[in-house]
């Protein structure tokens, strides 16, 4: 399922989905401040190049910034589970507007809570 994702949705469908989360995110309480204020177009281009190529698009991230190792780029950020519930809801409008149909909603619905979870450092 994961590679017929990109297949599916292809770059657009990816970009769509980040840039309505940035579009939330920028301006939630919380969320906000845990990102670079003079760096909102680079946090989208990695967090869209991270998604592409975990589901089978070109590899740019690992490229351009080597393995993920998420727990690590993200432990400098306090994660609790507000923040971690937040950045859920955030992703969960966006998927709902970015309109990628059930099945691959639902895959992407069930990926981003496990890595929500998973990257919960608080």
């Amino acid at each position: 399922m994961e590679e017929r994702i990109f297949e599916a949705i292809g770059e657009e469908g990816f970009t769509g989905l980040v840039a309505g989360f940035y579009t939330r995110v920028r301006v939630d309480p919380v969320l906000a401040p845990l990102y670079p204020s003079d760096d909102w177009e680079g946090a989208e281009v990695r967090l869209r190049d991270f998604l592409i190529g975990r589901f089978g698009g070109p590899q740019r991230y690992i490229e351009q910034r080597g393995h993920p190792r998420l727990r690590m780029r993200h432990a400098p950020f306090a994660i609790d589970q507000v923040a971690r519930d937040r950045w859920l809801m955030a992703m969960e409008a966006s998927l709902a507007e970015a309109n990628l149909g059930p099945a691959h909603t639902e895959y992407l619905r069930s990926f981003f809570g496990q890595m929500a979870a998973f990257l919960q450092n608080r």
